[in-house]
């Protein structure tokens, strides 16, 4: 690959050269890896700090990553005892989530395999793989290609489109860690999710199907508050999918973030019916840098993962995850970026 937005940043275990791509437009900079479709650099004009987590070492996220900025898949999110009935069959996927639950596509999902790079422009770079039938226990060969365009104003433009020879499950969303302002925690954001309702859990943290009121809790964020939320003198732990809507809609304005520090803002405009909103509590001191050297533990960033609802298959009621030949699931997601 004779392009100097071009470079090898790394090679699988496999022996795969593992390509990063650059990318600019709209007063933003993104550096794309192929390994997971990763997003490992976002950079906004007038502001220093990454806007994103990641590592500058291929290395680094093969044995740290917890899905840095990756596209996991073929069906992100949970799946409790990760089974499901489709078309009268039972399925058992992997359990990789502590041997009880299955998460993101499993332990070798796409979200952490090698993709194909089939176009490539100045703002824009097309990612491709295919998920094989069998693999981590689903049916169908699953086609998975991504689309990341820097468009004007700011805006990161993320597309996926998928494909399958099989009746299977699909439900893709980008799985960036966001910062915006580069402090060592990200509790001093503001937020606001345009949601009425959140999904309770059980103690594996899997929907039970219930559908939560937010009003009156900690978990009404339909007015700009502070991620740094109490619940008495209990910190809340965020990492909860807030129902959108019942079904996926037109692209529509559900999310606004902004930093109290640096005065940048993140607007998250989607079509789909879910957004997890993850505050990275869970995430372990890392022992190796981030960007820019800096140094990642609890709160250091968080996630908006627009997706279907999690366990959609297994809860009458919930959106479709339900993928059948001849169909292609179209999900779209903007991260719109501004400074005051």
């Amino acid at each position: 690959m004779a392009d100097k937005n071009f470079e090898v940043f790394g090679t699988t275990e496999k022996g795969e050269p593992v390509y990063r791509v650059k990318i600019a437009g709209g007063g933003l900079t993104a550096n794309v890896i192929t390994w997971g479709a990763v997003i490992q650099d976002l950079r906004l004009e007038g502001h220093q700090a990454p806007l994103v987590l990641g590592f500058e070492s291929f290395e680094d996220y093969l044995a740290h990553s917890p899905y840095f900025g990756a596209t996991p898949g073929r069906c992100s999110n949970r799946i409790g005892g990760g089974r499901f009935t489709l078309d009268g069959k039972l399925y058992q996927l992997e359990l990789n989530e502590r041997g009880v639950t299955h998460l993101h596509g499993g332990s070798d999902g796409i979200g952490r395999s090698n993709w194909t790079i089939v176009e490539h422009a100045t703002d824009k770079v097309v990612l491709r793989i295919t998920d094989p039938d069998g693999r981590a226990g689903y049916p169908g060969n699953c086609t998975v290609t991504a689309t990341y365009q820097l468009q004007s104003g700011g805006v990161l433009s993320v597309v996926y489109e998928t494909t399958s020879d099989q009746a299977t499950l699909a439900n893709i969303c980008q799985h960036s860690y966001f910062n915006l302002d580069g402090r060592e925690d990200a509790l001093g954001h503001d937020i606001m999710i345009a949601a009425d309702h959140v999904l309770a859990l059980d103690d594996k943290q899997v929907p039970t199907g219930e559908l939560l009121d937010v009003a009156g809790t900690q978990f009404d964020l339909r007015q700009m508050t502070s991620m740094k939320r109490f619940d008495g003198d209990t910190q809340v732990l965020f990492d909860h999918n807030f129902c959108l809507s019942g079904e996926r809609m037109r692209k529509r304005s559900v999310v606004l973030v902004r930093s109290n520090y640096s005065g940048v803002s993140m607007e998250v405009r989607t079509t789909e019916p879910g957004i997890q909103f993850y505050a990275a509590f869970k995430l372990q001191q890392l022992p190796v840098p981030g960007l820019d050297g800096r140094q990642y533990g609890p709160f250091s960033g968080f996630c908006l993962e627009t997706q279907v609802w999690p366990d959609a298959i297994n809860h009458k009621g919930f959106p479709n995850p339900i993928l059948r030949p001849g169909e292609t699931l179209k999900q779209e997601t903007d991260y719109v970026f501004s400074r005051q």
